[in-house]
């Protein structure tokens, strides 16, 4: 596979999976409002979630912009920092869950 298709095929991960993250955040938030027993576990984790939702919905944005872009120069910086934010994303998230169950005990 030469390496603009592989570029191009992981764009494509990044986008759609960080688009999918951002309803998962903004699901997680909503739980943490309608259920009354989470309340009592109102802690920073949810407005973490809100950061964590921005930073995958910017990951997901400079995805489309890199997959959109004919310069591959630019497509390759753009990608870059999509995959930099994309994976900060995820290790904030991880760290939430360490939260939210730290909270539960």
């Amino acid at each position: 596979m030469p390496k603009e298709e592989l570029e191009n095929d992981i764009c494509i991960h990044i986008f759609t999976v960080s688009a999918a993250m951002v309803g998962v955040c903004l699901t997680v938030i909503g739980l943490f409002r309608a259920i009354p027993a989470l309340k009592s576990i109102n802690t920073i984790g949810d407005d973490l979630l809100v950061i964590d939702a921005f930073a995958f919905l910017i990951s997901c944005l400079l995805s489309y912009f890199a997959l959109r872009t004919r310069s591959s120069h630019r497509k390759y910086k753009v990608e870059r920092a999509a995959d930099v934010i994309f994976i900060g994303a995820l290790c904030l998230m991880t760290i939430i869950c360490g939260l939210l169950t730290y909270a539960f005990i």
